[in-house]
């Protein structure tokens, strides 16, 4: 580029005069710019489960976009993005630290590089988000706000799978305050919705910039408006539609015991644990028999491989002609040897085993440690030896029940992953153990998570936690019932019914990626504009 073509292109940075935006972008090259992009993005976390403070992103997205508008060129964008994720999954994802407290002597001292080095390894793809979009769109608002949100949820769908993926805090999750527009996963994924939130709120970055032009500025917040009340529409649309019923002959009892994550690997207490499964299995109302009891995940701690009467003890739960599904260590035979496996298994009145899943996404550090090599290094989670995967989504026919997809813990935050796509299922199992985390944050974000697989899929979900949240959640993503974090209890409930495959069911990222693109044309044709 020459001199003069990079005068005219820099020459509407330096001419928004003295408003908020201006002030703003003067800022870009500064360390006050940088450090007002950290706190832009840690404000912006407040957003997110439970708290859902969607206005705090009317301030923060427009902060973002003038300092990317503004940068000096791609590096400079891309810091001052680095620096709004580092922000941003700093605060979101400060429970971490709760799951290395739980023994401080051992794990304490890796609070900071667990939470800090996550935090900057989700941030990197906001710096290539805000990076690709000041070198496409240059320094105007309008481009670099329509090829930000395309390489936003690009960069989503790219941590969703890259280095195994960590797909949490997906920004669309803060449309869960509305159920209506909260639908449109149902056509795009979590993807559409990350991408209206970033235009809904990045639209006051263009009415507020001097430098946009006024036809841009008028225009930028009723498009905005249209395009939330358009999601707003075809939400209510679709819920407005035949609810499924809910499954004949199907009662199911979640059993949620609230054991410490402290105490549910004393060896000392684990008969105690299971007899009080046990107990909460059996109470109930006579008048409406279970079918079905579920515990959570690792709800027993022994293998039955390892334990042969332990089958015939865990029957005297299991409701008559019914099954109890629980999580649990498994153990099988490789080529080399043992496998350890964070599992599930079904079992009849007899203790017969009915059907068995193994967790195919295991958490590095948690499950696994991936650089076992370095000496010292182990793993969080108590146990022999790591993990070993399971074969992937799985449909499970068990006795009495519609086709079930186990989803184990954490497996169930991954988009476009909780199903086998060669045998859709009927309903979504989510066994978990979130006391690792307290009375914190990332439970709630864990419950949205698994909220927005149920529209994304059209399928019900039925979850059961050690501490909260259980709960059953219908097709449309709506909460039937729960048990909340620190609470003691059981659910006796009906299995809702499943609906039609949605969009996004049958063709996954496509409508997502093709508005991207589009995206992307647009904000390239703008500038040149």
């Amino acid at each position: 580029m020459t001199e003069a073509a990079a005068r005219r292109e820099v020459a509407p940075v330096l001419a928004e005069g003295t408003g908020l935006a201006g002030r703003i972008k003067r800022l870009a090259g500064t360390r006050s710019g940088l450090l007002l992009a950290f706190a832009a993005g840690a404000v912006a976390a407040f957003a997110l489960p439970p708290f859902y403070l969607l206005p705090l992103l009317l301030l923060s997205v427009p902060l973002l976009v003038w300092l990317i508008a503004s940068a000096s060129g791609p590096a400079r964008a891309g810091w001052i993005g680095f620096l709004f994720g580092l922000g941003h999954h700093m605060v979101g994802l400060y429970w971490i630290s709760h799951s290395l407290l739980i023994d401080p002597w051992r794990h304490g001292w890796l609070i900071p590089i667990f939470v800090g080095g996550l935090a900057a390894i989700l941030a990197v793809f906001a710096g290539l988000a805000a990076a690709g979009a000041r070198a496409l769109a240059g320094p105007r608002s309008v481009p670099v706000l329509m090829s930000l949100g395309a390489l936003w949820i690009l960069g989503e769908w790219l941590r969703s799978w890259v280095f195994t993926g960590f797909s949490w805090n997906l920004l669309g999750s803060v449309w869960l305050i509305s159920d209506p527009i909260a639908q449109l996963a149902a056509l795009t994924g979590t993807w559409g919705l990350s991408l209206l939130a970033l235009l809904a709120a990045g639209s006051l970055a263009v009415a507020g910039d001097a430098a946009a032009g006024r036809a841009a500025r008028l225009a930028a917040v009723p498009i905005a408006a249209l395009l939330v009340g358009a999601a707003f529409l075809y939400g209510s649309e679709r819920m407005t539609g035949a609810a499924p019923g809910s499954v004949e002959g199907v009662r199911l009892r979640l059993v949620q015991p609230d054991i410490p994550q402290t105490l549910k690997w004393d060896q000392s207490l684990a008969e105690e644990h299971l007899l009080k499964q046990m107990r909460m299995s059996l109470a109930g109302d006579a008048a409406q028999p279970v079918t079905h009891v579920i515990w959570p995940e690792t709800a027993v701690p022994f293998a039955l491989e390892r334990n042969p009467a332990l089958a015939r003890a865990l029957a005297r739960a299991v409701p008559p002609g019914g099954l109890l599904v629980t999580g649990i260590p498994r153990v099988t035979q490789g080529p080399t040897g043992e496998a350890w496996h964070n599992g599930m298994v079904a079992l009849d009145e007899t203790g017969a085993v009915r059907g068995t899943f193994d967790k195919f996404h295991l958490v590095p550090f948690g499950e696994y440690v991936p650089i076992r090599f370095l000496p010292g290094v182990d793993r969080i989670a108590p146990g022999e030896s790591d993990f070993v995967p399971g074969p992937g989504p799985r449909t499970l026919a068990l006795p009495g029940l519609p086709p079930v997809s186990p989803l184990i813990c954490y497996e169930v935050i991954f988009p476009g992953h909780v199903t086998d796509p060669a045998h859709r299922p009927a309903w979504l199992l989510n066994l978990t153990n979130d006391a690792w985390f307290g009375l914190s944050t990332g439970p709630h974000q864990h419950f949205a998570a698994a909220r927005l697989r149920t529209i994304e899929e059209g399928l019900p979900m039925v979850r059961v936690a050690n501490t909260g949240i259980s709960g059953v959640i219908d097709a449309y993503g709506r909460v039937r019932s729960k048990l909340d974090l620190g609470a003691e209890g059981v659910i006796d409930t009906d299995l809702p019914g499943a609906l039609p495959a949605p969009p996004y069911a049958r063709f996954g990222d496509a409508i997502a990626g093709l508005i991207s693109l589009a995206l992307l044309v647009f904000a390239f044709a703008a500038r040149r504009a």
